[in-house]
């Protein structure tokens, strides 16, 4: 098996600089989703279904250049703007896993997906703009409780960290590589074979990445090189074009840099590490666990109990 990581960048270990409490804004409420969930949300071979997220002007929270809309968080996701050049802001996003997200906001021409991957519960939103010098003030705060219209939907959309559209060169490869899977456990199968055949490790990208860094999954195929980031972002949006809900995790191991792609099999359910860098390479799972292990049997003795295993993002 072709090596192609030997670690995860920093940037996907951001730490807010100082920050500056200068004036709060708050607001509540509660979210369901106004867009509709997918009625049959199940793999097809070689059918790919890209869920576009959109700011529906129901709910939204507003502060100096910020927008910020909760109008489809039932969808598992909220947008976000900025209206003005040459700004900056840090989102942090804490819900029920009480985990804090932190995500860097410039302005673009269109709208910023961010997950809800905690699942259904209460959320508090932060954002904090830059005021130079690394220092950021605070410039809203917003809480809100979320009900998702399905568990998956956070694990399907596309997102700021997972970008891809039904037009990404990406998406049309996963339909090809897909097209004679009979199962989503096969096109999981015929995915990790191809990116990891294909994409290289990149150690001068890796030893320069700068802090924001977002991976380009076309770019990634374009070039056939990236770093740990680039390969599994490449990988989640793959499946989640395919209907398979996959979460990007990325943590430790004991003390060690780690990452992992949890995938939903339909005949297993969530499997934890489907696909997963040890610190040496990327491997995946041994694809007979769907036929070996029932529906209802436990998997721990297959993938551990998760004990030495130390979360720190969903993306």
């Amino acid at each position: 098996m072709k090596r192609i990581c030997t670690h995860l960048p920093a940037v996907l270990l951001l730490v807010l600089a100082a920050v500056l409490c200068c004036s709060c804004a708050g607001a509540g409420g509660g979210a369901g989703g106004s867009g509709a969930a997918p009625e049959n949300i199940q793999y097809e071979p070689g059918k790919t279904t890209v869920l576009v997220p959109s700011a529906g002007g129901g709910e939204t929270a507003e502060a100096g250049p910020l927008v910020l809309d909760f109008s489809n968080a039932g969808q598992g996701y909220f947008m976000g703007r900025l209206t003005e050049p040459g700004k900056k802001v840090n989102i942090q996003v804490t819900g029920p896993d009480e985990i804090n997200y932190k995500y860097f906001l410039e302005v673009s021409d269109v709208d910023t997906a961010f997950p809800f991957t905690a699942g259904n519960g209460n959320y508090l939103v932060l954002a904090f703009e830059s005021v130079g010098d690394d220092q950021y003030a605070t410039l809203l705060t917003y809480s809100l409780t979320v009900e998702l219209d399905s568990e998956f939907l956070p694990f399907l959309y596309p997102n700021q960290y997972v970008d891809f559209t039904q037009d990404s060169q990406a998406i049309q490869l996963a339909a090809e590589l897909s097209a004679d899977a009979e199962s989503d456990l096969d096109a999981l199968t015929a995915i990790y074979q191809y990116v990891t055949d294909h994409i290289t490790y990149d150690d001068d990208k890796a030893a320069n990445v700068e802090t924001g860094y977002l991976p380009d999954i076309d770019d990634t195929l374009k070039t056939g090189t990236g770093i740990c980031f680039d390969f599994a972002a490449l990988t989640t949006a793959m499946l989640r074009s395919l209907s398979i809900p996959s979460r990007l995790s990325i943590g430790y191991s004991g003390d060690v840099r780690h990452a992992w792609i949890d995938v939903y099999i339909e005949s297993v359910g969530w499997v934890r590490n489907a696909v997963r860098f040890t610190g040496n390479e990327w491997k995946l799972m041994d694809p007979t666990f769907a036929s070996v292990l029932g529906a209802d049997q436990n998997l721990s003795d297959f993938i551990g109990d998760g004990e030495n295993y130390t979360l720190q993002y969903i993306r």
